[in-house]
């Protein structure tokens, strides 16, 4: 990966760091969904995070693994390649614990190095940390294939 990517990577969590401290950290709890009648939500599928107008995250959910790509100028560069858990209720919110799958993840430069990272699946968004040169902030991805 060249300088100017990677310090476009930077650059962009740093201002991302500095909007989230704005936040109100507010969070109303939703009523949970009849979980007896409800439909556990389907996560498979493409999902995609704006994190600036250069730079997205793009992920696959698969019945059983999940991968995540950085998307800079039209490259992508792997971020996270784990395991994923399905909801067996509709009960929000619903979290996993991603387990790395490190013979994807090992050659990649700008792959996390975490063991797991924790997704949570809310009101029809997933979220997780993103840290690069110890800025973190909290991607959301939302689904851009199917409903839902």
């Amino acid at each position: 990966m060249n300088k100017r990517v990677l310090a476009g990577l930077t650059g962009t969590l740093l201002m991302l760091s500095l909007c989230a401290c704005g936040s109100n950290g507010s969070t109303a709890d939703a009523p949970a969904a009849d979980s007896e009648q409800a439909t556990p939500p389907s996560l498979v599928g493409e999902w995609e995070a704006k994190l600036s107008d250069e730079v997205s995250q793009k992920a696959t959910i698969t019945d059983d693994s999940i991968t995540v790509d950085w998307v800079v100028d039209g490259d992508s560069m792997l971020y996270w390649a784990g395991t994923y858990t399905a909801p067996t209720t509709a009960d929000e919110p619903y979290t996993w614990d991603s387990q790395n799958d490190t013979e994807q993840t090992s050659t990649a430069l700008m792959a996390s190095p975490d063991e797991t990272k924790t997704f949570t699946y809310q009101d029809g968004k997933i979220t997780y940390d993103v840290t690069v040169d110890g800025s973190t902030i909290t991607a959301t991805l939302e689904k851009v294939d199917g409903a839902q």
